[in-house]
Order: structure tokens, then sequence, then C-alpha cells
């Protein structure tokens, strides 16, 4: 293949600061409004600008938009949630969730999934280590993404439906699959992000040494 340079698109606008602190997780997505092909061009150079190890780009993207292949997908997503909420907490339905639990909210994505309008899956042409070179393209498509207004999550699947979701978007058998990321024009808004403080999660050269800002 042939390597290319691409000028910074005119899409991508939004200050970086104001997507990274902005940027959410999207489950509830509006099916009635389809991503235009240019957004979609966009969110993929973006994600094929992004580094990875010895300049390899083992990535592979899978675009998904077609309506009737979604609602394919919807019910394989919904029993790959819960393959790993059942193997993680020996949950089978919603009323297995505690109370509070911050699996209530991506419990959403599970009933959702069928009805977004655009699916992407990353693959990579080589094994499982390949992942850390495909994570910064998936993040370089999330936060062009929020510069365009639309909605996304990172999510993965499990591999109990891999072989159906192989068999089903005609992929290589070669291919090693990595995440699952639903995109669409959010119902309602982003609105505001609520987050540990910096100095709650972070440590300053030693583990019980807090970070000056404490």
């Amino acid at each position: 293949m042939d390597m290319i340079r691409m000028d910074v698109p005119s899409g991508l606008s939004m200050p970086l600061g104001e997507a990274m602190f902005t940027q959410r997780a999207t489950r509830r997505l509006d099916p009635n409004r389809a991503i235009p092909e240019e957004a979609i061009k966009l969110l993929l150079d973006a994600a094929s600008k992004a580094p990875n190890g010895g300049n390899a780009q083992p990535a592979r993207y899978l675009v998904v938009n077609d309506r009737e292949k979604i609602r394919e997908f919807g019910p394989l997503y919904h029993e790959a949630w819960w393959a790993k909420r059942r193997d993680g907490y020996g949950w089978k339905d919603k009323r297995d969730i505690p109370a509070g639990s911050p699996y209530r909210m991506p419990a959403l994505l599970a009933d959702e999934m069928g009805n977004a309008p655009m699916v992407v899956l990353a693959f990579s042409t080589s094994g499982p280590s390949k992942a850390m070179s495909v994570l910064p393209g998936v993040q370089n498509m999330l936060l062009a993404v929020r510069a365009l207004g639309i909605g996304s999550v990172l999510t993965t699947l499990h591999a109990e439906v891999l072989d159906r979701v192989f068999t089903l978007f005609d992929v290589p058998a070669d291919m090693t699959f990595h995440y699952c990321i639903p995109f669409g024009y959010p119902r309602g808004n982003f609105g505001p992000t609520s987050r540990y403080a910096s100095a709650d999660t972070s440590h300053w050269n030693t583990w019980d040494n807090p970070v000056p800002w404490k």
C-alpha cells in the first residue's frame, strides 16, 4: 500500500482541549440521523495518523452503516455484553445488577447497539500484541467525532460471538479483533462530565507520595 501525507482537515476546528475535556461515553444514539460519508472519511483519516509500533500500521477498520447488518449485529453484541457480565459477576439480566453499579448505564448499550447508525470494528493484521498499535487510532476517532458533534463509546466483544461476527461481516480469519465502537448523533447533548480529580488517582515518584497539587 502507498503511504500518503494528509493536511489537517478544516472540519476538525474544535480546540483539542475542548474535545478532550467534554468527551464522554455516548450510548443513546439517534437512529434516524445517518453519519455523512465525509465525516466517516475524516474519522478514518484521523485514525490512520495515530502513532503505532514501528510505523507498521497493523490497524484495519470495518465500517458498518448498513441498517440491516447492524440489526443483525445487535443481538450478537447483546449476547457478548451479558456473557462478559456472566463471566465476571454471574449476572444474567438487569435484575442482577446491584443498585448504584457503574454497569447500569453500559447495560443500556446492550439494548441500543442494533439501532446505532454506524459501528466500526477495529482489527489488526496479526496477533493480540498489536492492540497497543490499534488503540491510539481508536482514540483519534473518538476525539475527531467529538469535534464533529457525533457521539461514540469504546467497547469490545466476547469470544463466544466472534466466529459469528466474522461470518456476518465476511472478515478474513487471519484478522485479530480488538474493539467495537458505535457512532451516532447523541439523543440529548454532550453536557459536562464528572470525573475523579487527577490528584485522587495519581502518585508522585512512589505510590505513597501524593502529587504536588493534592
